[in-house]
């Protein structure tokens, strides 16, 4: 009887023990970006006494602002199951764009503002097309990608556009304290990838919004069918998409202090990979923005290392290139895991 007794308690608790270890792996699993960013950075600080300094830090954060910035418009488009190959495109055209009203004597907040209206709707007709007229997203955007830098072209005549207003320079550059009275200080465009990092997490995780956009990149029939405007959530993305990219050209400007319209070539390539290395699925209804926050900063951080060791560009593109391979056979491995 003592044995009876023994034994049929200790099925529950193997079965406990190996949902346990199951559940842990799941989580190790979903959240696997933030364990390899961690080991790169231990990588780094092993290889560089410089890389842990908060200078280096704080550069990172400069060099990863326009990236990223871009990759969190593009992670709303992915998340719908599209994707936009117009950013680095738009991004060039909105460095154009409020460099020439400021050229021409526009107060530069309202150029500003007029850049930021002018590729949100330029986004939401792409998505619009996509969405209405049923035009595969990546057709639309290939379009869109040659068309914008078409017309950044024409409308600077391939030259830079300078003599922009000086204040606009400096908050290019500008370093503000960390806190008060601090003598560590931090680059604006930094801080500025955060606050909007910040607000794309809360946008998508807390709002009916965001829950829209998983619905309709997990499912769009299905979404379609429970009453969710899956036509109007992709064009809002492409529409968020574009201002994200017109904020980006326009930090990117006043960090060079001229409109470029050559800038950001390859861009796109640049937002995809920190998008799909941070674990969001191109089949669109999985993923977020803190997973493409630590993938970008994860593709600096491998380029910084290289920097500090004085290698070449060369082996960065290696590099980069097979860690963006292993991350996409990474995440396929964890879409099958999670279908079993």
């Amino acid at each position: 009887m003592n044995i009876i007794a023994e034994t049929k308690p200790g099925k529950p608790a193997a079965i406990a023990g190996r949902v346990e270890r199951r559940d842990v792996v799941d989580l190790l699993l979903k959240y696997n970006f933030i364990i390899i960013f961690f080991t790169i950075c231990l990588i780094a600080t092993l290889l560089s006494d410089n890389f842990l300094t908060f200078r280096n830090v704080s550069n990172l954060f400069q060099q990863a602002a326009v990236v990223g910035i871009v990759a969190l418009g593009e992670t709303f488009v992915i998340l719908t199951g599209g994707i936009d190959l117009s950013v680095g495109s738009m991004t060039a055209f909105g460095g154009v764009l409020v460099s020439l009203l400021m050229a021409a004597g526009v107060d530069p907040l309202l150029a500003i503002a007029i850049t930021l209206i002018v590729c949100m709707l330029a986004g939401a007709f792409m998505g619009s097309i996509s969405a209405y007229a049923q035009v595969p997203s990546f057709v639309v955007t290939l379009a869109g990608l040659v068309t914008i830098r078409g017309l950044t072209y024409l409308m600077s005549d391939g030259v830079p556009i300078g003599n922009l207003p000086t204040a606009f320079g400096e908050f290019g550059s500008a370093m503000v304290p960390l806190f008060p009275g601090s003598d560590l200080v931090f680059p604006i465009l930094g801080l500025i990838f955060v606050g909007f990092s910040i607000v794309g997490m809360l946008l998508l995780r807390f709002t009916v919004f965001g829950e829209h956009i998983y619905a309709t990149g997990g499912n769009s029939e299905a979404a379609r069918l429970s009453g969710v405007p899956t036509r109007r959530i992709v064009t809002a993305a492409f529409a968020i998409s574009g201002l994200m990219c017109a904020i980006a050209g326009i930090l990117l400007t006043a960090r060079l202090r001229i409109g470029q319209p050559t800038a950001a070539q390859g861009l796109e390539l640049d937002a995809m990979a920190g998008v799909v290395l941070g674990g969001t699925s191109l089949a669109g209804g999985r993923g977020g923005v803190i997973g493409t926050v630590f993938a970008v900063m994860l593709l600096q951080v491998v380029r910084n290392i290289f920097n500090l060791l004085g290698l070449g560009s060369f082996y960065q593109m290696t590099i980069t290139g097979i860690i963006i391979i292993a991350a996409i056979l990474l995440n396929r491995a964890i879409d099958q895991r999670s279908g079993q």
